[in-house]
């Protein structure tokens, strides 16, 4: 192979040999490349960094944050209102215009830091060989065909074919999803399509060291590496309108259309019937900015801000804004399995206790004297710590069993002093296994009940040793002679052997990760730890690992969360599909798949090998059905979330490694984990969950439904205002009468309508059906069919009676009706808001659920009597002050509004 050209990160690296692989990258295992050789492959492949290659300048996503339609038309709508000498309004729709802006690119801006992050997990300075030494160098100077050495508690630098392993152990779950740390060795691995977590004589970049040391030659550098491959994902995968984005477009070009009409219809008619050019202009050109709901990105962001705000107390943060509304929209949660849906540590789920039948499965804190005999050798064979306040310390699998031999009582610390270690055969890949010997007390009387009672059995001795081993199961049974059932010693002939691998496949099955437990007990004699075990070969001293009595099997998992269940269950009462997409084994993920009623026993798991076999239709098509996905690649969640979109689908997704980044990215609403989430991962998230919680999903989609209630509601009562202006207008002209509204009253009533009440509406909390109902159409419109028909129909109504009004209880000065017509149609549109503070549910179910709607309801009242009766104001707005009478009279007919939104209400709940 030529050294210039090393396979890409996708090579099949992992088939070959050792020797294989250093002859392909010219290079030599013992002594690396000489320097000049690396600074001419420096030169030919370039630095081991991760591009950035598609930052955007910060102008230029500021400027796009006043591109879109909506706010298009609000700029137009204020230099319209400041031509007409309105300032105010003016200044009112610029302000918000520019705080809409602010807030999007403070949140595009920070989302370009995604790539940032990645570049942060590259490991700054390396061990290599070079020219017969070893050196620390830059990461960034690394080339193919360098002989990198790695130690316990470092980063791999480069993608690494591994050449020597010494009990090398790597945490990958960032970049493979994989919990526990991996095991690595240096044999080729046959199958060509391996995933990544199955690569176990590999090494990438970004992982890290939790165990032991090794040594590598570079494969692949920079953007050809797996993480170099992920960042190429994340920037070149582009982030999808939110669904309430996409409606607000599409209502933002319905109403500029209905305003141009507006303007064309109004001026047409008020000129054929000889009213003055220029008043009929300003008049049209006044309806026309009132049509506009110049209010609602104000509104929104209100809303969001603090469905944000209620967010942050339920545990999650909200990175964009716009996510809140999202996550209401959720069809499909696509969740990583560990840490999410699962508590991110093992423990001991289940024991196997050999009986007359086979096996019986007992909970670790049952079983009597043989099951506390297992969890006692469990607790003695094991290097961790539980430490203090929950701090534990060690490989997770043994801070487990010791977790679980405390439950029953069993101490390490303790048992030490009463069972004192002289010496450990530490675990060795090739063997799987570790034993350690412990020297037995003079007085057999202290020893624990479990022990005690079963010493006469296993021979204990005063002052003799005891060896307790653990390891694969089917490496504990080469070493075990005997095996422990019913209280007795029984040879372990080919038959139990048998009923002992059947309960290993079992459990395997059932996706534990099983561990066998065995012990002996020897008189005197001293142990070495170096041994080898050969059951057609004599022992001898120096190779305890001989004649073990077999006890039985733990089986070890990552449980799932106590809250996920439930949490669930909700989700599916909402509607909404949970999807478990991991990157941990297929029966593993099976497992907490059918705890938590995401799948049935039966259901099937399609691994990312089976993806890759998949064209976008088909995989559309098993995404629709689909409940797990496991071994999975970050292309493969990338192509699932993609898929699910295609069909339709609102898609939120979790994730905390950096293998999550791209489809974090992709999907509608990436949500990140804070506790144990990279930054790779928040950054590219629009929401962090700062409890890793599965449940604080589904509290957040409660919000998010919560809020696009709010802008409807709030949709509704503008939208009805509007109506109901455009009918007093159109209808007064229509017929011939004199112009019932003036162009400033027309802007006053829009002015004090958007304001207060219209933003106190985005604080009404939920309705009780909230997450009962399912998730709405992603293609559904904000202003559908049955609102639109409500819009009109009580618009019309309240305009006519406003209208009716004014020549009902007016005399025959224009002024007078004017100034009733106005105030019936402002009072109209306040008692509105009262009425539609929910879609179906009586005001007087809950009169005082929004303190701030009824006091933006009485501000808006004053400033209507101020207008009224304040001599300034009076001249300002062409109005006469009212009588009591007149007053009432308009207060009745103006209430009418809210009484029609209750008889609509009634008729939902009836019908």
């Amino acid at each position: 192979m030529d050294p210039k050209k090393p396979e890409p990160a996708t090579g099949a690296w992992h088939g070959l040999s050792v020797d294989h692989t250093v002859e392909r990258l010219a290079t030599d295992r013992r002594s690396g490349l000489e320097q000049k050789e690396a600074e001419r492959r420096l030169g030919e492949h370039g630095p081991n960094l991760l591009e950035q290659r598609t930052s955007r300048n910060p102008l230029v996503i500021l400027l796009e944050q006043f591109t879109s339609t909506m706010i298009v038309v609000l700029i137009v709508a204020a230099v319209i209102s400041g031509l007409l000498g309105d300032l105010l309004e003016a200044g009112a729709i610029l302000a918000i215009v520019l705080l809409n802006g602010i807030l999007g690119f403070v949140q595009e801006y920070r989302a370009e830091r995604a790539v940032d992050a990645l570049r942060e997990m590259a490991r700054p300075r390396a061990m290599v060989r070079r020219g017969g030494r070893v050196v620390e160098v830059a990461s960034r100077d690394l080339v193919p065909g360098d002989v990198v050495l790695l130690e316990a508690g470092g980063h791999v630098p480069a993608d690494l074919r591994l050449t020597e392993t010494a009990l090398l152990r790597a945490q990958e779950a960032a970049l493979t999803g994989e919990s526990e740390p991996v095991e690595k060795s240096t044999a080729p691995l046959a199958d060509a399509e391996l995933a990544l977590g199955d690569r176990t004589n590999l090494a990438f970049m970004g992982t890290s060291v939790a165990f032991g040391r090794g040594e590598g030659v570079v494969v692949a550098t920079g953007m050809n590496t797996q993480l170099g491959r992920i960042a190429e994902l994340v920037q070149t995968v582009e982030r999808v309108d939110t669904p309430l984005q996409r409606r607000l477009a599409r209502l933002a070009r319905l109403l500029a259309a209905a305003a141009f009409v507006l303007v064309i219809l109004i001026f047409t008619l008020g000129v054929a019937r000889g009213e003055d050019f220029r008043l009929m202009f300003m008049t049209a050109v006044s309806m026309a900015v009132a049509a506009v709901p110049e209010g609602l990105p104000a509104v929104v962001t209100i809303a969001l801000a603090l469905g944000a705000r209620r967010m942050l107390s339920r545990h999650a943060l909200v990175r964009r804004l716009p996510a809140v509304e999202t996550l209401g929209s959720v069809t499909v949660i696509c969740s990583d399995k560990t840490g999410t849906l699962t508590e991110n540590r093992m423990s001991v789920g289940t024991v196997e206790l050999p009986d007359g039948r086979g096996f019986q499965r007992v909970a670790p804190q049952s079983g009597g004297d043989h099951a506390e005999l297992l969890m006692l050798t469990a607790v003695l064979c094991n290097n961790a710590d539980l430490g203090e306040e929950g701090h534990a310390h060690g490989d997770p699998t043994e801070v487990a069993l010791l977790a679980a031999g405390a439950d029953r009582g069993l101490l390490r610390a303790e048992l030490e002093k009463q069972l004192p270690r002289v010496t450990e055969v530490p675990f060795e890949s090739s063997r799987r296994r570790v034993t350690t010997a412990h020297r037995l007390p003079a007085d057999l009387g202290v020893l624990p009940a479990g022990m005690l009672a079963l010493s006469p059995v296993l021979e204990i001795c005063p002052n003799g040793l005891l060896l307790a081993t653990k390891g694969a199961v089917e490496q504990v049974l080469v070493a075990s002679r005997f095996i422990l059932v019913g209280g007795k010693l029984v040879e372990l002939d080919d038959e139990w052997r048998e009923r002992v691998t059947a309960a290993d496949d079992r459990l395997a099955d059932q996706g534990f990760r099983s561990l066998g437990l065995a012990l002996r007990a020897e008189k005197n004699g001293g142990v070495s730890g170096d041994g080898q075990d050969d059951p057609e070969h004599d022992h001898g001293q120096d190779d305890p690992e001989h004649d073990l009595v077999f006890l039985g099997l733990g089986g070890l998992l990552d449980p799932a969360r106590k809250e996920a269940g439930p949490a669930v269950g909700r989700s599916r009462a909402a509607g909404i599909r949970p999807v478990m997409i991991t990157g941990d084994h297929p029966l593993t993920a099976r497992r907490i798949a059918v705890d938590l009623a995401i799948a049935d026993e039966d259901a099937e798991v399609v691994s990312g090998r089976a993806i890759a076999q998949m064209d976008p239709e088909e995989l559309a098509d098993r995404a629709e059905s689909t409940g797990v996905f496991a071994r999975v690649s970050p292309q493969d969640k990338l192509s699932i979330v993609m898929a699910l979109q295609r069909r339709g689908h609102v898609v939120a997704m979790t994730g905390d490694g950096v293998n999550d980044a791209p489809a974090l990215r992709r999907a509608d609403i990436g949500v990140a984990m804070g506790i144990t989430g990279t930054d790779v991962a928040k950054e590219s998230a629009e929401m962090v969950l700062l409890d890793d919680n599965f449940a604080t999903i589904v509290a957040a989609v409660e919000e998010g439904r919560v809020i696009y209630d709010n802008i409807r509601k709030f949709l509704r009562y503008l939208l009805t205002g509007n109506s109901a202006e455009l009918t007093v207008m159109v209808s007064a002209l229509a017929v011939g009468l004199p112009l019932p509204l003036l162009p400033l009253q027309i802007l006053w009533i829009n002015l004090v309508t958007d304001g207060p009440p219209a933003l106190a509406l985005a604080a009404e909390p939920g309705e009780l059906d909230t997450m009962s109902r399912p998730p709405r159409r992603p293609d559904s419109r904000i202003l559908d069919r049955g609102l639109a028909i409500s819009i009109l129909t009580i618009g019309i109504l309240v305009g006519l009676i406003s209208l009716a009004a004014g020549y009902l209880f007016g005399d025959e000065d224009e002024t007078h009706r004017r100034s009733i017509i106005f105030t019936t149609l402002t009072f109209a549109q306040v008692f509105f808001a009262l009425g539609v503070r929910s879609e179906k549910g009586s005001f007087f179910r809950r009169p005082g659920g929004n303190r701030w709607l009824l006091a933006a309801v009485l501000i808006t009242l004053a400033l209507q009597f101020l207008v009224i009766y304040l001599p300034l104001a009076q001249d300002i707005f062409g109005t006469v002050a009212l009588s009591a009478s007149e007053l009432a009279l308009v207060i009745l007919a103006g209430s009418s509004a809210f009484w029609l939104a209750e008889l609509e209400k009634l008729a939902r709940r009836v019908l």
